[in-house]
């Protein structure tokens, strides 16, 4: 047994991202008398930069080394790759955590958010995972609660037409948010805190995804295994959202998706819902993007969306790459 046995860990990868971690450290702590015997896990994902020697300076400067951990990772393996550094070191410990908590670099978590996520999952047996309302500095919210993707979906989110949104709105993947929990299917890994008994089933994260859909996948599996997903407004942590990846932004100009974006996604489908449900998919999604592209310049409506993306689409369908589920 430990001596001094903590009741939750919080899991936080940084690639290149010093000053905002330090700064969700200081949210962290500055919340702790919120929160029930913790340790913090700061996962430096190889950076290129000086991360690890800030991030180490910050913590002795604050006397923090009894409250964070801090794993320097060997490689860049990916968002997956960083969290299992930490649930490795987290899984190893007698007895083990209560509560796992996931939270990105590029948060702040607001008073109250632990303790609000960590009352909601002991009061719900069947919640396994709970997620928190993410939002602006301001408090506008931001869009965390989703519904699994599907062939409907990529083709209606792609269309961005109103009257196929308001026929079709139960499949499409962001669900609109409430000022009271509610079910989701998954939830954006920002800030999302899971029971231990639900990380014993799952296991660890699929590191075969280098960035993206890797925490879809894992709700996938966290469903499979009996446990519901909830969205808990209540728990507030603003997300400085895009910050440390700089492509999930939808209400600014998008710049060209990286290739692991693609093959997250191929991955995804081929390997949650099969060779047919990735195909209709694929084909779903470039022909509603294209009609949309066609719409935009005849409606000339401003050109955010990615660049050469119908291109990008058609290159790594599984038309062009098959049903691999590893990527190149």
């Amino acid at each position: 047994m430990t001596k001094h046995p903590i009741k939750l860990a919080i899991i936080t990868v940084n690639y290149g991202t010093p000053e905002l971690t330090i700064r969700c450290i200081e949210s962290v702590i500055q919340d702790q008398d919120q929160l029930p015997a913790f340790r913090l896990y700061i996962v430096d994902n190889h950076s290129p930069d000086a991360s690890v020697e800030q991030i180490g300076d910050y913590l002795k400067a604050h006397q923090l080394e009894d409250r964070v951990t801090l794993i320097a990772a060997p490689e860049n393996g990916g968002y997956a790759y960083g969290n299992n550094q930490a649930l490795r070191t987290a899984l190893a410990q007698d007895p083990l955590p209560e509560y796992f908590w996931l939270l990105n670099p590029d948060t702040q978590i607001r008073p109250g958010a632990a303790r609000t996520l960590i009352e909601f999952l002991q009061s719900h047996p069947k919640a396994g995972l709970a997620g928190s309302r993410l939002e602006d500095e301001d408090g506008t919210p931001q869009t965390s609660a989703f519904r699994f993707h599907s062939p409907i979906s990529e083709f209606i989110g792609t269309m961005q037409l109103g009257v196929l949104d308001k026929l079709f709105g139960q499949h499409l993947v962001p669900m609109a948010l409430q000022d009271q929990p509610f079910q989701a299917e998954w939830l954006a890994g920002a800030s999302v805190m899971m029971k231990k008994q639900v990380v014993k089933d799952v296991g660890l994260m699929d590191e075969v995804y280098f960035l993206y859909f890797e925490e879809v996948d894992y709700f996938v599996a966290a469903r499979d295994k009996g446990w519901q997903a909830w969205y808990v407004p209540e728990s507030r942590v603003h997300h400085m959202v895009g910050a440390a990846t700089g492509i999930s932004d939808h209400r600014k100009k998008a710049p060209r998706r990286p290739q692991y974006w693609f093959e997250s996604r191929r991955r995804f489908f081929i390997k949650n819902f099969g060779k047919t449900t990735a195909l209709f998919s694929d084909l779903a999604l470039i022909s509603g993007y294209g009609l949309w592209r066609i719409r935009r310049f005849l409606q000339r409506k401003p050109d955010i969306d990615p660049p050469h993306f119908l291109s990008d689409l058609i290159k790594n369908s599984v038309l062009r790459r098959g049903f691999s589920l590893d990527p190149e």
